[in-house]
């Protein structure tokens, strides 16, 4: 239980090793990436037999572990490129060390995004419509990272203006030891909240039709576009990695990978919107929406 000191919540330091056994070691990092890659693969898996179907329950299969690659190659590539590539260009042989930290979603979402035009490509899979099905569940595992992170004490948050260790008028602002005595925003939970439990809504909500799912590239432009918002909010409560500090403009570098993606999933959604996927046969998939209301006489 997290513990109170002079009035205001202390971060109690809990352990980041989920389950001892023996020497065997599991990390509620690992545990993390597990169940949202399980969660994910059910949802994937009933996804892409939704009108119009795109694939079959049997190839998210195959894709599951071309999709773990894609986020652990992917996501460390990314950390080491992206944040501090001094450091493991220095010393190669701490790349593979992911068990010390350093993952980078966005790498992760290029790993991601590679892996799914190789296995579309082999298998001959239309590419945009199977990324939309895969790429609904994705907040699953943003949320239990970040409660991870949490958990593990780590990238917090910044100092809240106006606070001090005896009083401060945010809730829930944290004192983390390690980081010293001054009240900090629980940026890990703001995170886990937007990137997880808002956006997994919006996603699973828009999935549900098939007007939505027939536009190929709208579900991922969603995506891209409500990730990169969520991230570049949470930043401004999430303390910089000290080794990198603040970069152009007062910006973050999350901040700024999340522009690209904010542009790519822009024209992901400009180009679902005006190249539906013509079904034969079902007619309703692509049709849109009935207008509310009686048409009004020369309205164009």
């Amino acid at each position: 239980m997290i513990g109170r000191m002079t009035g205001v919540l202390v971060y109690p330091g809990f352990d980041p090793v989920a389950i001892h056994l023996g020497p065997i070691s599991i990390r509620w990092y690992a545990l993390a990436y597990i169940t949202a890659l399980l969660i994910g693969w059910r949802i994937a898996r009933h996804l892409v037999r939704c009108t119009p179907v795109v694939a079959t329950a049997e190839h998210v299969d195959d894709f599951l572990t071309w999709a773990t690659l894609g986020v652990v190659l992917g996501g460390r590539l990314g950390y080491v490129l992206f944040y501090q590539p001094a450091l493991y260009f220095a010393h190669p042989l701490l790349i593979p060390a992911v068990w010390d930290g350093g993952m980078s979603f966005h790498g992760g979402a290029i790993g991601v995004a590679i892996a799914i035009i190789w296995f579309c490509r082999r298998n001959g899979i239309r590419m945009l419509p199977f990324a939309d099905r895969v790429v609904v569940p994705v907040p699953v595992g943003l949320g239990l990272g970040r409660v991870a992170n949490f958990i593990n004490g780590e990238l917090w948050g910044r100092t809240v203006p106006g606070c001090t260790p005896a009083h401060c008028w945010l809730p829930g602002a944290l004192i983390y030891p390690e980081a010293g005595p001054l009240p900090r925003y629980p940026s890990e939970l703001i995170e886990a909240a937007l990137e997880g439990i808002i956006l997994l809504a919006v996603m699973l909500l828009l999935s549900r039709r098939a007007y939505w799912r027939s536009r190929p590239g709208w579900l991922t432009g969603v995506f891209l576009v409500g990730y990169g918002i969520c991230r570049i909010i949470a930043e401004c409560f999430r303390q910089p990695d000290p080794f990198l500090g603040y970069l152009a403009g007062g910006l973050t570098m999350g901040q700024i990978l999340s522009i690209p993606m904010l542009l790519i999933g822009g024209a992901l959604i400009w180009y679902a919107l005006r190249h539906p996927w013509a079904v034969p046969g079902d007619d309703r998939a692509v049709a849109a929406p009935p207008a509310r209301g009686p048409a009004r006489p020369g309205a164009g």
